[in-house]
């Protein structure tokens, strides 16, 4: 065998066992995911319970199979919130042979900041949907049409806003990973302000009701998560150029 066949044949084994090892980690994330949807949906009733009583109204199911489709959606947002630290703790683990030590030890922090964060931004978004959204939209009806609320309806609408203040709470990690990969600068961010502003305001606008207050008290969290993404890009972004610079001088001294 020549050194090039021994070298393409290195690189081949290189890449099946890359495959093989993200192969078994996700398997085990799907063995947590499942393990955490059978514990979601032994516990149903009490995580049902816990969002009825934040509404003084009761949800009404419409056939037979409605009540499977709600142990299975509630099982479901148990798993998929449990398993996040995991799925992320696997992604770290799989790239981290290819870090430095330094490196190591920083993209460590992403992993309990990404569950933070996300956990951070449900709850921002179901405390907006219950406290701010429901009464608006209660108030429309005003005593004209008899009030009959399907839970489908209701999770649908609830997903639909509190899964994007969700995602948008993720924006200051993937800023700062970003930036430490050099596809970001603090200067393109500021530059790029008024259309962040832009696309973040026609965000809260599309999962908000039509009125002008919901609507701003969902853009300013945004808008101030953006500002944040720029403050800690800078951090980063300093960082960076200080090992750079800090490399330079020894190669030179050298």
């Amino acid at each position: 065998m020549s050194e090039d066949e021994r070298y393409e044949h290195k690189k081949e084994m290189n890449v099946v066992g890359h495959l093989s090892e993200l192969r078994n980690r996700l398997i085990v994330t799907a063995i947590i995911f499942i393990a955490l949807f059978i514990v979601g949906f032994i516990y149903v009733e009490p995580i049902y319970y816990f969002f009825e009583n934040d509404l003084n109204f009761k949800l009404t199911i419409t056939g037979l199979t409605d009540t499977v489709s709600v142990y299975l959606t509630l099982a479901g947002l148990v798993a998929i919130i449990g398993t996040l630290p995991l799925l992320c703790l696997q992604i770290w683990l799989f790239i981290k042979p290819g870090l430095t030590k330094s490196e190591q030890k920083a993209s460590l922090i992403y992993i309990p900041a990404v569950f933070i964060l996300f956990i951070g931004g449900l709850v921002f978004g179901y405390l907006i949907f219950v406290e701010l959204i429901i009464p608006f939209l209660l108030s429309l009806n005003d005593g004209m049409f008899n009030e009959l609320f399907t839970y489908d309806r209701y999770f649908k609408l609830l997903f639909r806003i509190v899964i994007p203040f969700a995602v948008f709470f993720e924006l200051p990690i993937v800023v700062m990973f970003l930036t430490s990969l050099g596809i970001l600068t603090p200067a393109f961010l500021r530059k790029t302000r008024k259309y962040g502003y832009l696309i973040l305001v026609i965000v809260a606008a599309m999962i908000t009701p039509p009125d002008f207050v919901l609507q701003l008290v969902a853009a300013v969290p945004l808008i101030l998560l953006y500002e944040i993404s720029i403050y800690l890009s800078g951090i980063v972004y300093r960082k960076k150029l200080k090992k750079h610079r800090e490399f330079m001088e020894k190669d030179s001294f050298e």
